[in-house]
């Protein structure tokens, strides 16, 4: 396998410290004080003409009388002697450099230019540089520290190697999630923060991870992605690798409030689509530092079999209760369990006892403690659910952990344990396969992501249609209208309504006489968005004389509305009629692409921001997914009494809709269908209206 390019910053086999300090408080001291403390086995050359011995290490004047080119420089000098010591590096044959100093493109139009600089004359040679503006790094298996954080002479550090990283946008959350990992036994393999990434971006760093058998799970913290393409490769290969990737995404832009053409714009939030491209990536989305270390410490029993479905066992009815409504709430199921092994636990369970799930063992279980192991492996044999949790307090959490290990250990369905007590087996239950939490919140917190992410890697339909072959592309006609951006939708599939262009009154009436009555006219104009607010459609015209009367109403309201507008006539459709009406659009997304918003309502969509979203492929059976999470999908589905509508139908709509946005590819901005009339099971569906934005306008 080939090298990455970032080995020599994360994995260097030497290292020199510029501006080299005696003072383990300085940034220049700190990273010196942990390599020689904590043991890095690598050339260490401090550098600064000022010293002749640091931390007991020979101190080099300049790093041109070194004996050999270190891997990695790391630069502990002021912001206007970076580029001058980068130029020195590149000449020595340094292979990576880190940047810690300030001033750059956060510091106003002066920095910008100084960071612009740098940028120009890394691009020109084969040097990584990282930052500038960065704390550094430390590669916890190495003991490659090249970290001025204070956090690693104040958190424990590990006895062995570790197997998660840790990779953020900001040195304080990177010290932070450390420090409440480490106190919960976490172990790492590298601690990276970005800086301001001038050279290497958050997504390069995750490429690396990717590829590095030491990581097997990542925690990451960032505030904006640069590289959408290369960031999506690195989750996909993280979950090719059944590696974990947990990340807390910060910050959120109002597109809504932006001036755009098209609905589904305002509907198409930046947090909804990291949202949807999460979920679509197999990526756990955090909020919170505590469940990132959770999530961490859970990876560990990522190999067992989990989900879903959860059965509670209790010794106390209330706590069943309080435990299945956190469950549910945060997305889980926890089921009834079927009859037989209702009757199987019952036998063990006096009567005031519940069964059914949750699984209330009562009192009774300090008079038969063995009926505890019936239980469990009851449970575990069960295909009704996937995951089991125990909840016992201290003393009766260890009267049960010899058995709760050894049904653990027997089968392969993840069993939980919550201990609000002091119980002393919360070790032994650890080290036999079964994560012990002492919160019930914070339980709920990290279980509940954990198991839907278990349900998820099972089998991603997104990724497996991604990797099928691309549509082919389609050509853009100019002077795109609605007539045009429908027939162009319908040729890949998306099913549209009787229609005909007309020019004249006359041309009007004809085509209203040939589609049938009654029938709806449009203006038709590629400069006219929104047509209703222009005066630009009449709707249930009954006959001819309807028609002519409404072609130049129409017209007329649209010249006044905006008088520099091209009309090509008007758009003459049958009136169509059905159970609802979805909005279906199209968005390019500056990270992830072009992104899918799907909507039920009609105009009360955008006011109740019931949508869905999903960066695209789409294809049927996630386009029922997306359908099945609106709030308003019982309109759907025959809500008290009204008829059943073509959910098959619009799917299939959904899924052609797809396909055509993806064949246009990079030649549209934006592609709407608003609406997509739903009508009843077994009629279809067809769009009524539809709008496509070319890039660059």
């Amino acid at each position: 396998m080939t090298t990455h390019r970032l080995e020599s910053l994360l994995n260097p086999a030497s290292i020199a410290i510029v501006g080299a300090s005696s003072n383990p408080a300085r940034i220049g001291g700190m990273p010196l004080a942990h390599l020689t403390r904590f043991g890095y086995a690598g050339r260490i050359y401090p550098i600064n003409p000022k010293y002749e011995e640091v931390f007991g290490l020979r101190c080099w004047r300049d790093i041109e009388v070194l004996p050999a080119a270190p891997d990695l420089a790391v630069l502990a000098i002021a912001a206007q002697d970076v580029l001058p010591m980068l130029r020195r590096c590149a000449a020595k044959g340094v292979r990576a450099a880190i940047v810690y100093a300030a001033g750059f493109a956060e510091a106003g139009a002066q920095g910008a230019a100084l960071q612009a600089e740098l940028e120009a004359f890394v691009a020109g040679t084969d040097m990584v540089v990282a930052g500038p503006n960065a704390m550094g790094f430390a590669n916890l298996n190495s003991q490659a520290h090249t970290s001025f954080a204070s956090v690693f002479s104040t958190a424990p550090m590990q006895q062995g190697p570790g197997s998660v990283s840790l990779l953020t946008q900001s040195g304080n959350v990177c010290a932070a999630v450390y420090a409440i990992a480490r106190r919960l036994g976490v172990d790492f393999s590298h601690f990276i923060n970005t800086g301001n990434e001038a050279c290497v971006d958050f997504a390069q760093y995750l490429e690396y991870l990717a590829q590095d058998d030491a990581t097997q799970v990542c925690m990451g913290y960032i505030e904006e992605l640069r590289d959408g393409p290369r960031f999506i490769a690195a989750a996909e290969e993280f979950a090719r690798r059944d590696k974990l990737l947990v990340l807390y995404k910060a910050g959120e832009t109002d597109k809504g409030a932006q001036a755009v053409r098209s609905h589904t714009s305002a509907l198409a939030g930046d947090q909804a689509i990291y949202q949807a491209a999460f979920r679509q990536l197999d990526i756990i989305q955090s909020h919170d530092f505590v469940q990132m270390a959770q999530l961490a410490h859970l990876a560990g029993y990522r190999h067992r079999r989990a989900g879903r479905r959860v059965a509670i066992i209790t010794i106390s009815g209330a706590l069943g209760a309080i435990l299945a409504d956190k469950f549910i709430g945060a997305g889980l199921d926890v089921p009834t369990l079927p009859q037989a092994l209702q009757d199987r636990l019952r036998a063990g369970i006096p009567d005031y006892g519940m069964v059914s799930n949750p699984v209330d063992v009562t009192g009774n279980v300090v008079n038969d403690p063995g009926f505890v192991r019936t239980a469990m492996q009851a449970l575990a044999q069960s295909d009704a659910v996937d995951t089991v949790l125990v909840y016992a307090p201290g003393y009766m959490l260890d009267r049960m952990a010899d058995d709760l290990c050894a049904v653990s250990q027997q089968y392969p369905k993840l069993f939980v344990a919550i201990d609000t007590g002091a119980a002393t087996a919360r070790e032994q239950l650890r080290a036999g396969g079964v994560p012990v939490f002492e919160d019930i919140g914070v339980a709920t917190s990290a279980l509940a992501p954990f198991l839907l992410w278990q349900e998820r890697r099972r089998r991603n339909r997104w990724m497996d249609l991604r990797r099928q072959s691309a549509p082919a592309r389609a050509a853009l006609p100019d002077g795109l209208d609605e007539y045009r951006t429908k027939l162009l939708l319908a040729q890949h599939g998306v099913p549209a309504a009787p229609e005909r262009v007309a020019a004249t009154a006359d041309e009007a009436a004809a085509a209203a006489d040939a589609i049938g009555y009654p029938v709806v006219i449009k203006v038709l104009s590629p400069d006219i968005a929104h047509k209703t607010e222009a005066g630009g459609v009449r709707l249930r015209l009954a006959d001819a004389a309807q028609v002519r009367q409404a072609f130049g109403e129409v017209l007329a309201s649209c010249r006044s509305h905006d008088p520099r507008a091209r009309i090509e006539g008007v758009l003459v459709c049958r009136m169509e009629s059905g159970v609802a009406e979805l909005i279906v659009g199209a968005t390019r997304d500056p990270v992830f692409g072009m992104t899918l918003t799907v909507g039920l309502g009609g105009v009360l969509t955008e006011l109740y921001q019931d949508v869905s979203h999903r960066v695209l492929p789409v294809d049927e059976a996630m386009a029922r997914e997306m359908l099945g999470e609106l709030k308003a999908f019982p309109l759907l589905a025959g809500y008290r009494g009204r008829p059943p509508g073509d959910v098959d139908a619009a799917c299939a709509a959904i899924a052609a809709f797809s396909r055509a946005v993806l064949a246009l590819g990079d030649q549209v901005a934006e592609v709407e269908v608003n609406p997509l009339l739903v009508k009843e099971a077994g009629q279809g569906a067809c769009m009524l209206d539809a709008l496509a934005i070319p890039s660059g306008q």
